[in-house]
C-alpha cells in the first residue's frame, strides 16, 4: 500500500448490494461529508456514477467500510466490499483502503436524528451518512496502522 497522503480529497464508500453511500473529505481538515447515494444495483450504471465522482473530487485515496460480525471476522457483505474495492483500484487506479464499518450505520442514524433530518430524509441519506462515519473512522486511524 502505497503511504498515505498529506493532503486531498478521499472519496469513502459505503458499499451495499442495492445501495451505495458515497461520502468526501479533505486530509488536511479530516471532516467527512456525506455527498451521495448511488441506487444502480447493475456494476456498469453504478460504475459510470463512481468515475463522474472521481472527475468531480480528483480523490487521492478511497476508503472502502468492511462489513465485519462482532467478533470481528468479516460478514458475507465484507467480503464483497473488499472486492467492490479492488475494483475501485483496478478501474480507477486510486489506492484503496479498508475500514471495519461496524455500527457506523447506527452512529450515521444517530447522527441524522441529532440534526434533525425527518424519518424519510434519514432513510434516503443513511448510505451516505455511514460513509461519512466510515470516513471520520479513516482519518481517526493513524497511518502508521493498517486496518
Amino acid at each position: 500500500m502505497n503511504p498515505r497522503p498529506a493532503r486531498g480529497a478521499v472519496l469513502a464508500f459505503d458499499f451495499g448490494e442495492k445501495r451505495v453511500g458515497v461520502a468526501v473529505g479533505e486530509i488536511e481538515l479530516a471532516i467527512p461529508h456525506a455527498l451521495t447515494v448511488i441506487a444502480a444495483e447493475d456494476n456498469d450504471r453504478r460504475f459510470a456514477v463512481i468515475a463522474a465522482l472521481i472527475a468531480e473530487w480528483r480523490p487521492v485515496r478511497l476508503v472502502v467500510g468492511v462489513a465485519t460480525h462482532d467478533d470481528g471476522t468479516v460478514h458475507e457483505t465484507g467480503r464483497l466490499a473488499r472486492r467492490f474495492g479492488q475494483r475501485l483500484t483496478g478501474r480507477f487506479g486510486i489506492a484503496t483502503e479498508f475500514v471495519d464499518e461496524r455500527l457506523t450505520s447506527h452512529a450515521a442514524g444517530a447522527a441524522l436524528r441529532e440534526g434533525g433530518a425527518r424519518a424519510g430524509r434519514r432513510a434516503a441519506m443513511l448510505d451516505a451518512a455511514a460513509a461519512a462515519e466510515i470516513l471520520r473512522t479513516w482519518f481517526a486511524t493513524p497511518p502508521e496502522k493498517p486496518v
